[in-house]
């Protein structure tokens, strides 16, 4: 009896070092999301303002710099960090697919998480039209996942807990909005809600959140504002913000996704030649809409939020292409920032259409409108409007576009971008972990 007695406890004692180890290794990997995450944003911002200022003086330098850099980061991707190209999103969500522990790996490890930061960078040095804000998903989720190797979390965990609350850390971190991060992994990437990972979830996010206030103090993405809208208003504004945002972001997905499927075997057997010409055609869209479809579109649609940048109405259809070609181009990017960027413009456009309303109540229901329409997960896209403006007045005719948008979208754009993208990388992807 007393060997059975000690043996119990000695059991005991070594699941409770084990469960601590998790912990710790869990926790680590949280402020560590936070801290790649934050100095991620830093540095495109830095990159984003270095490329705006360069072509300031060198009219020409986008038609060497853009197709030139696109051609590198495409090379430099595919020889040393296969499996890092994309927005970062769709795969987190093949991961969650994968079965086997090398194919898993072949697409979240610690060197691409290195990779696609530096491809980010490197890619708004050059002007391409991309977002961080999918690339941090991918490489939070990469991060969290490379800890199974400091402890030994079981299978569930390495599947769901780790990536899934990677994924909403890395986009609490981003975007400063800890509730659309959790959302987010449970509308999009998981597309369910599990109560056994819920606590997982708000632990990643608090701790990557805090670490990104720590570094960056509190701030609101886009700013704090203050718009309300007259019911007769408002049911104008969202019928129009909803269908055109629905629409125009639906054909933006579908664009994305058939462009990305037509092109695949141009990119298999051509793929610098395809980063060249993509990169050729950002820098005429750069430079025929007066310079301002580079980068993320961040300060564009600050700007036109706060009333200090009065968008052309070129704009948002300038920059829904200057993103479809940096995307189609086959480097690491995101759509989110971009995606936010053409919804402000595209409210911008429509407020004319009521003159009696707020331009900035107009500009955030195009926001969210077209940004629904993109990723259809509309109450992600409502959490992060509001969290991104710190304005909640809104919030009833924001949730009723957002809904209308995505129904709309799907009328375009049949499954959702992330999901169908998912899919496609899952067909490329499965094997590599054995190649490589």
């Amino acid at each position: 009896m007393p060997y059975k007695r000690r043996i119990r406890q000695v059991i005991k004692q070594t699941r409770s070092i084990s469960a601590w180890r998790m912990r710790l290794a869990f926790w680590s990997g949280a402020v560590l999301v936070g801290l790649s995450a934050t100095l991620l944003a830093l540095a495109s911002a830095k990159a984003d303002g270095y490329f705006h200022h360069w072509v300031e003086t060198r009219p020409w330098l986008p038609f060497i710099l853009t197709p030139g850099g696109l051609l590198t980061i495409t090379w430099a991707t595919r020889q040393f960090f296969p499996g890092g190209e994309g927005s970062g999103i769709p795969q987190a969500i093949a991961a969650l697919e994968l079965g086997e522990h090398a194919d898993r790996s072949a697409i979240l490890s610690l060197r691409i998480a290195i990779g696609k930061g530096l491809a980010i960078v490197l890619g708004l040095l050059c002007g391409a039209s991309i977002g961080r804000e999918g690339p941090t998903v991918h490489i939070a989720a990469s991060i969290m996942y490379s800890l199974h190797r400091l402890a030994n979390f079981p299978i569930h965990h390495v599947r769901k807990g780790l990536i899934l609350a990677g994924g909403a850390a890395g986009l609490a971190a981003a975007f400063n909005t800890p509730l659309a991060g959790v959302m987010f992994a449970i509308e999009e990437m998981s597309r369910s809600f599990e109560e056994r990972i819920n606590a997982s979830l708000m632990v990643a996010v608090i701790l990557a959140g805090m670490t990104s206030l720590m570094i960056e103090g509190n701030y609101t993405y886009f700013g704090t504002y203050s718009a309300q809208l007259a019911p007769l208003h408002a049911i104008g504004a969202i019928l129009v913000c909803g269908i055109i945002g629905g629409l125009t972001g639906g054909l933006f997905s579908s664009l994305l996704i058939v462009g990305g499927r037509r092109l695949t075997p141009v990119r298999r057997a051509h793929p610098y030649l395809l980063a060249l010409g993509c990169g050729l055609a950002v820098a005429c869209v750069g430079v025929l809409s007066d310079n301002s479809t580079w980068g993320t579109g961040y300060e564009a649609a600050r700007g036109v939020l706060q009333g200090t940048n009065q968008a052309a109405i070129w704009y948002a259809p300038m920059k829904f292409l200057a993103t479809i070609f940096s995307y189609l181009s086959g480097i690491p990017g995101g759509i989110f920032a971009p995606s936010l960027s053409v919804g402000a413009g595209l409210g911008y456009n429509l407020s004319g259409l009521f003159p009696h309303a707020p331009m900035l109540a107009i500009g955030l229901l195009g926001m969210v409108g077209y940004f629904s329409g993109v990723v259809q997960t509309p109450i992600t896209a409502v959490i992060i409007v509001m969290e991104m403006t710190d304005d909640h007045r809104l919030l009833l005719p924001l949730m009723a576009t957002a809904l209308l948008a995505d129904a709309v979208s799907k009328l375009v754009c049949h499954q959702p971008i992330y999901q169908a993208m998912s899919k496609d990388f899952l067909k490329s992807v499965r094997g590599m972990g054995n190649d490589h």
